[in-house]
């Protein structure tokens, strides 16, 4: 073969192999969307694609059960037993509640093929009635360190290394993180590439969780105390590239720590205005874990698309998790409002029946130097602390600000609008 024709050869193929070579996510986006609108003979291609693009065996868990799905929907039992068996025995799909209550899966019923592939499942504890049982896990911590070490004297392959030491033998706690918060190896590698300074700083820092475990636990108690139904998951804390501090699954509590380990020698010159504003003191470690924990508990509360829900459900756990913990996981937000809260107050109100969360929460884009994020979380939690404040029994407050139905009728009840502007 001539050099121009190979070369022409060449190019094709490194053109197919980037067409073929759309990336997970990109794929799971299309098949997500395709899903949403219901167009489920095109959607489970898609998850089949996203399956064979996966970098790790815990993402193809879910696309191959929405797969199942699709298939299910458009009456072809088949491939959808195919499919959900493939996720449920090869890659550990094991949430039983979901698969049995699932509607799209409603007409596989009857089939003698579903009862045997149900109780196939075993479930993972997710989590427990007594406090003390819930686990602190750090094995993820401790396996990026090994990574990061082996990265040191051999930076070519630091994606590999990544890959292969650290989220490859990720816990179910990191495989929830990776999916929601980090999504690829590359944005991974790109943010640590980014920070190098920093992440070289604060290992002795994230290695110091059981320090504070207690203050943890203490935490813990005091919310069953409070609260009796209260459920209780393993916390899993794990190391990400500053894209979540906290998030809570039905696996468990997840506590980014490379966002919760600041002391006053970390450098900082590395970071992003937001990013600065948002790392959390090593000491405010438990109070995070208590927000997340609240997170998870928030199963019953009604749905909509109004900002005064988003801005409850972060506000409920900041409030909630300060009463167990002793403080808020957001005091930068309180100290900025002091002075502010009628404007602050105001302001809201003109959005708070709208979908306008992102103008509120999780709204790092909109950070300034004389501005913070995230300002939704702090009236969220004014209007939780009114509504604790007007009731005389405390737990019978807490377990109505934990199963809101009607977000509007709360906020009138709390009285804050009232207490903000002096009674006008």
């Amino acid at each position: 073969m001539s050099g121009f024709y190979y070369s022409i050869c060449l190019g094709i193929c490194l053109l197919a192999n980037q067409l073929l070579a759309q990336s997970f996510n990109t794929l799971q986006w299309k098949a997500d969307s395709s899903y949403n609108a219901k167009a489920f003979a095109v959607a489970a291609p898609l998850y089949l694609q996203a399956g064979d693009a996966a970098d790790f065996p815990f993402q193809r868990k879910r696309v191959y059960y929405d797969a199942g799905c699709c298939y299910s929907l458009i009456g072809q039992p088949e491939q959808a037993f195919k499919y959900l068996t493939l996720a449920v025995k090869t890659y550990g799909y094991n949430n039983l509640d979901n698969i049995t209550n699932d509607p799209d899966l409603k007409a596989l019923h009857p089939d003698p093929r579903w009862k045997p592939l149900v109780n196939s499942i075993k479930p993972a504890q997710a989590y427990f009635d007594d406090p003390l049982k819930a686990t602190f896990v750090t094995t993820d911590v401790h396996n990026f360190w090994q990574a990061y070490d082996r990265i040191q004297v051999d930076t070519a392959r630091r994606t590999q290394i990544y890959q292969d030491v650290y989220l490859a033998k990720a816990s179910v706690g990191l495989q929830d993180y990776y999916q929601y918060k980090i999504r690829e190896v590359s944005n991974f590698v790109k943010g640590h590439d980014s920070k190098p300074r920093f992440y070289a700083a604060i290992r002795p820092n994230t290695l110091s969780v059981d320090d504070q475990k207690p203050q943890m636990l203490a935490s813990f108690v005091n919310f069953k105390n409070l609260y009796p139904p209260a459920r209780f998951p393993n916390v899993y804390f794990v190391i990400g590239s500053f894209t979540s501090g906290g998030t809570s699954t039905a696996n468990g509590l997840i506590i980014g720590l490379d966002q919760n380990c600041r002391t006053p020698d970390t450098p900082t010159d590395e970071l992003t205005l937001w990013q600065k504003n948002n790392f959390c003191d090593l000491t405010g470690l438990p109070h995070i874990v208590a927000h997340e924990l609240i997170h998870f508990q928030q199963n019953h509360l009604a749905q909509d698309t109004t900002l005064l829900r988003g801005a409850l459900v972060e506000g409920m756990a900041d409030f909630l998790g300060e009463l167990i913990s002793g403080q808020t996981a957001n005091p930068r937000l309180a100290s900025y409002a002091k002075g502010r809260e009628q404007q602050i107050w105001s302001d809201f109100k003109n959005e708070m029946f709208l979908n306008k969360a992102s103008n509120w929460i999780a709204n790092s884009a909109q950070e300034t130097a004389d501005k913070p994020a995230d300002l939704g979380y702090w009236v969220g939690y004014m209007i939780c602390k009114a509504y604790y404040e007007e009731m005389a029994d405390k737990k019978q407050a807490v377990y109505d600000i934990l199963h809101i139905t009607d977000y509007r009728q709360f906020l009138e009840k709390s009285r804050l609008d009232e207490k903000i502007n002096g009674g006008k």
